[in-house]
C-alpha cells in the first residue's frame, strides 16, 4: 500500500504511541517509552530499507491524541493523508474503539485504514511482499 500512496514527491511520518502497559506486573514510564522506542526505530530501519523517506516518534498513549500533537505542532496543512494501522479486526484494541473515524473526524485530515493480516504474531511485525500481492 505504501508503494502506492507514494507515488511521486511523498514522505512518510510514522507515530508510535506508547503502549501504557509492560510486559510484567509492574513497569514504569521509562521502560514502556523505550519498548515504543525500540518498535519505532525496527520499523522506520524497514521503511527505509524498502527506500521510503521516513521519520517518526512515539507518541501519546491516546492514538487520537498522539495524531492531533503530530498535526498542532507541524500544522494540519503539512500532512495530505493519515494512515492508520490496527492489528487484525478480531483482537484490534482500536477498531473497537472506531480509532480511524475518530482521527478522521478530530483532524478533517482523510484517513485511510490498513489492517494487519489474521496470521501476524507479534506486535511490529511487516507483512512480507506476498501478503501485499
Amino acid at each position: 500500500m505504501l508503494g502506492e500512496l507514494s507515488k511521486g514527491a511523498c514522505t512518510f511520518h510514522l507515530v508510535v504511541p506508547v503502549i501504557n502497559h509492560g510486559d510484567g506486573w509492574t513497569w514504569t514510564d521509562a521502560q514502556v517509552r523505550a519498548t515504543a522506542q525500540e518498535h519505532l526505530n525496527q520499523a522506520l530501519s524497514g521503511f527505509r530499507a524498502d527506500g521510503f523517506a521516513i521519520d517518526g516518534e512515539v507518541g501519546n498513549p491516546s492514538p487520537v491524541d498522539a495524531v492531533t500533537d503530530v498535526l498542532v505542532r507541524e500544522g494540519a496543512d503539512a500532512f495530505d493523508l493519515i494512515l492508520v494501522s490496527t492489528l487484525p479486526h478480531a483482537v484490534s484494541r482500536w477498531l473497537r474503539m472506531d480509532t480511524p473515524a475518530r482521527i478522521a473526524r478530530a483532524t478533517g485530515i482523510p484517513v485511510r485504514h490498513v489492517e494487519a493480516p489474521e496470521r501476524v504474531l507479534g506486535y511490529g511485525a511487516r507483512p512480507s511482499a506476498a501478503d501485499e500481492a
